[in-house]
């Protein structure tokens, strides 16, 4: 019976029964969070219960074991990762890139080899091509022991202790029959939104972008450094046994239900079809769908379902008879690029953008795309005036992939690195260890412009009217120059702006005077602290709950808040510990700024439920829609996964109830949502 977290907080027991209490707990509720979506205890609670278990281990470090959830944060870098030998080889699939093919190369080769007749049918399971690295995991009684790399397929590297750090993945395996060894393999990836935030995150730090999630996916389990590793949030799907002993599976069905049931990860999007054709439509319509996943996948895979079936048709050439990739068409399109434009972002990182010939891909106009930087651009040696490939892949920015040399004519011309800043005229420099340029200038207006639009967007300080055209005529007429200036500006600044009227200045300045009582999430937001999203500054504000509590907080303490890594711990830590950016706050606390307290909502009817809405509500604001859910314990996030236990469909919803539906995530209309929070 599962112990609920009242039972083990309540019942006296020794301490090693108490650590032991505490891993199994902890390991429950990181699989009802990461992998079922239905949190039982708020963040709050699971940070207290892994809290004490690392202070116990500490306390006693005999007591520690290598599938505790305190292994999770990572350990010390090794020097190179050791070679690790499979027991069976890891195969690759052969390709199909049509529907024809799918049938010809599978089906028609399966049934010609088992002697069966054009109309008798197969079971046949099929998958998403999830676009990540092949790993190899290896559990003895239940416990995780190794973890590898695809390698060659024969040899691949030890990768266990990076491998740990993976919420989603259980250290111990759960339930009955459980095999006394289960090899299995799975694909590790990142999610498109963590693929996003980590490249802004390496190109404000001056580091060089990753290509796509993949190469994201591989090097951030690649890594010597598993602290690292544990900074990234990546995922995992299993996909099929390596060796088992103490256990047999009937097919690829069987299997799947059963390692999810010991608490590994499977993708939902796995279907059993019964003939070839089903095969064919799962895979249009995971083309339809591919869009609005939250991460890449690059086709499908098709497996006779059987294993007796599959182990009499065997392999060839290092590929097995019984299963193929069906890969979708790539998603790129050759064009041309006209112009190298610099973007200045709010850290003053220098960025080139490629200004293209517009052109269509996958059904989206595409006019611009990122370069990166200097760097990249060197190496793939791109000229004004090429022709060139670019690729677009689900919700991440379009990118130059490469160069078509063939097409130049000799009209084309390089594009330098800057030695001047283009807003301000400030040196740019390249500092050590980085790829990115940066603007020096402190009083460059486009990072001043942007952090000040920041601060006064809706989901920050949220002080209406006070937009793009009015932060520029600020910075034109020198009022302000960082946030705190916002603060003191009077009717009188205000009148000096063009087509400024009496009543439009008094509004104005009545937002400013209204968003002095901002929620503290929102305050901490606003300051545009590097890494800290919406979500994070939540988190940061439910934990400590006021400026003073923040601004307190070491290290080990903003740790130790779910899924705050390393990475974001120390940018926080750095911010509140820079004089400039304290005299900036303390400034505005003279001006009568005074967040209110975010403290924890724990046991309200939504407590630990996830919402996103979609469309346009006609009795709700998005921000009073959202301050209802949080009031009441859940959380709003903003895109559509198998974390979100519902989504509240508008007029004119798009593809987030799209994608809602393929998911089963339940549907609520706005009236849905207000009889679901006035119930009992």
């Amino acid at each position: 019976m599962q112990l609920s977290f009242a039972d083990i907080a309540n019942t006296p027991e020794s301490t090693e029964r108490r650590v032991e209490s505490l891993r199994v707990l902890i390991e429950y509720h990181n699989r009802r969070y990461y992998q079922l979506d239905a949190p039982e205890i708020s963040d709050a609670e699971y940070d207290e219960l892994f809290r004490e278990l690392n202070k116990l281990e500490e306390t006693h470090p005999e007591l520690v074991s290598p599938d505790s959830p305190t292994r999770r944060v990572g350990s010390a870098p090794v020097e190179a990762l050791r070679p690790v030998r499979h027991r069976l080889q890891m195969l690759s699939l052969d390709n199909a890139t049509t529907e024809d093919e799918i049938r010809s190369k599978l089906d028609q080769r399966v049934k010609k080899e088992l002697g069966l007749s054009a109309a008798e049918g197969v079971i046949y399971m099929c998958e998403p091509k999830m676009d990540g690295l092949a790993v190899e995991l290896v559990y003895e009684r239940g416990v995780l022991t190794v973890a590898s790399t695809r390698g060659d397929g024969i040899t691949g590297e030890d990768v266990t202790e990076n491998i740990r750090t993976l919420r989603a993945l259980p250290l111990r395996l759960i339930g009955e029959n459980i095999p006394q060894l289960l090899e299995v393999r799975g694909e590790v990836f990142l999610s498109l939104a963590a693929f996003q935030k980590i490249n802004a995150e390496r190109e404000e730090n001056g580091e060089p972008p990753f290509a796509n999630p993949r190469n994201a996916a591989a090097g951030s389990l690649r890594q010597l450094d598993s602290r690292i590793t544990a900074a990234r949030p990546l995922s995992l799907f299993c996909y099929a046994p390596g060796s088992v002993e103490g256990a047999v599976f009937s097919g690829q069905d069987d299997f799947l239900k059963s390692v999810s049931g010991w608490g590994l990860p499977v993708n939902p999007l796995c279907r059993r079809v019964d003939s070839i054709e089903g095969a064919v439509s799962y895979y249009r319509e995971m083309m339809d769908i591919r869009e609005s996943l939250p991460y890449e996948i690059d086709g499908t895979v098709v497996k006779v379902d059987s294993f007796p079936l599959q182990r009499e048709l065997g392999e060839k050439s290092r590929s097995p008879v019984w299963a193929i990739a069906c890969k979708f068409p790539p998603r790129q399109a050759e064009t041309v690029l006209e112009d190298i434009l610099l973007s200045v972002g709010r850290t003053g990182v220098v960025t080139p953008v490629a200004c293209l010939r517009p052109v269509d891909i996958s059904g989206v106009t595409v006019a611009r795309a990122t370069l990166h930087n200097w760097d990249e651009i060197a190496a793939k040696d791109i000229r004004v005036g090429d022709t060139v490939i670019v690729e677009r892949a689900g919700d991440v920015i379009p990118a130059v992939v490469r160069v078509v040399p063939e097409k130049r004519n000799g009209s084309e011309r390089p594009s330098n690195p800057p030695a001047t800043c283009p807003e301000c005229g400030s040196d740019v420099v390249r500092i050590a260890d980085e790829v990115a340029l940066r603007c020096m200038g402190l009083s460059c207006p486009p990072q001043i412009r942007e952090s000040i639009k920041h601060f006064a967007s809706r989901n920050a300080m949220d002080i209406e009217g006070l937009g793009e055209k009015f932060v520029e005529q600020l910075l034109n007429l020198h009022l302000v120059n960082n946030v705190a200036d916002i603060y003191r500006l009077t009717k009188e600044d205000f009148m000096r702006f063009e087509r400024m009227g009496d009543k439009l200045a008094s509004n104005l300045l009545a937002a400013i005077e209204g968003s002095k009582q901002r929620e503290f999430a929102r305050f901490v937001f606003a300051l545009g602290i590097r890494h800290v999203g919406e979500r994070t500054a939540r988190a940061l504000a439910r934990a400590f709950g006021s400026l003073e509590n923040l601004q307190r907080a070491s290290l080990n303490e903003l740790t130790g808040i779910r899924d705050i890594g390393v990475t974001v711990a120390q940018s926080v830590h750095s911010f509140f510990n820079t004089a400039e950016n304290m005299a900036v706050i303390t400034r505005l606390m003279e001006y009568g700024v005074a967040p209110t307290s975010s403290a924890m909502t724990v046991g309200g009817r939504f407590s630990g439920k996830n919402f996103v809405f979609t469309g346009t509500l006609n009795v709700f604001t998005r921000e009073q829609a959202r301050k209802v859910v949080e009031d009441e314990g859940g959380n709003v996030i903003g895109s559509v996964s198998r974390k979100t236990d519902y989504v509240v469909a508008g007029h004119e919803a798009g593809s987030k109830l799209d994608r809602a539906m393929a998911l089963g995530v339940t549907i609520l209309t706005e009236d849905d949502f207000m009889k679901l929070l006035t119930s009992a």
